[in-house]
């Protein structure tokens, strides 16, 4: 059992290592971060997406916007498109799971703003609708993703991926990846001396 508790640490950092030496994650997310906190310095707003333990790390991303990450300052404009169970299962009874965030993104977006979508695949069927119906509204889009950025890379602005396949690594290296991404809007909005 102790060997298990050695490998799977290993493998989180084999992962991590990866993405500490891969130039164009860290160029992707400094990207990401420079447009999100374009678009809120102008009135607009990030809405994010995702499915499972994706949809745990949308809210946390906006809790760490709206709230705060290290320091106290003003909230910024976030929204998780994973927390209104009425919504949902409304449109998912209505008009099928794959439209949950995508009516979402109908409803709330504006142009100007941007949607964050996170999959460990790529491939979330639902992200990807929340994707075009973005682009379709003029909203900035960004996937966080494994795998090559899968079906959702074509569809996003800026895609930040982690090269791995593995489900559970991609997902902690992206919890690494979001919270620095939040450090950096935090940086981009309020300045170089924030946070110091």
């Amino acid at each position: 059992m102790l060997d298990i508790v050695r490998r799977q640490l290993q493998l989180s950092l084999d992962t991590l290592t990866k993405v500490l030496h891969d130039e164009a994650v860290h160029q992707s997310l400094l990207d990401a971060a420079r447009v999100t906190a374009e678009a809120m310095q102008n009135g607009h707003k990030l809405l994010v997406c995702g499915n499972g333990g994706s949809a745990a790390d949308t809210q946390h991303v906006v809790a760490e916007l709206v709230v705060r990450l290290t320091v106290d300052r003003p909230a910024l404009r976030a929204i998780a498109l994973t927390t209104d169970s009425s919504i949902f299962t409304a449109i998912g009874n209505d008009y099928g799971f794959e439209h949950i965030f995508s009516r979402q993104v109908e409803a709330l977006g504006q142009p100007g703003d941007v949607l964050l979508a996170i999959s460990t695949s790529g491939n979330s069927p639902n992200c990807l609708r929340a994707l075009e119906r973005a682009r379709a509204l003029s909203l900035t889009t960004i996937a966080f993703a494994g795998c090559n950025g899968g079906k959702m890379a074509p569809l996003a602005d800026i895609n930040v991926i982690v090269p791995c396949n593995v489900t559970m690594n991609i997902q902690e290296s992206q919890l690494a990846l979001e919270h620095i991404f939040c450090m950096l809007v935090e940086r981009c909005y309020f300045g170089p001396a924030f946070g110091k």
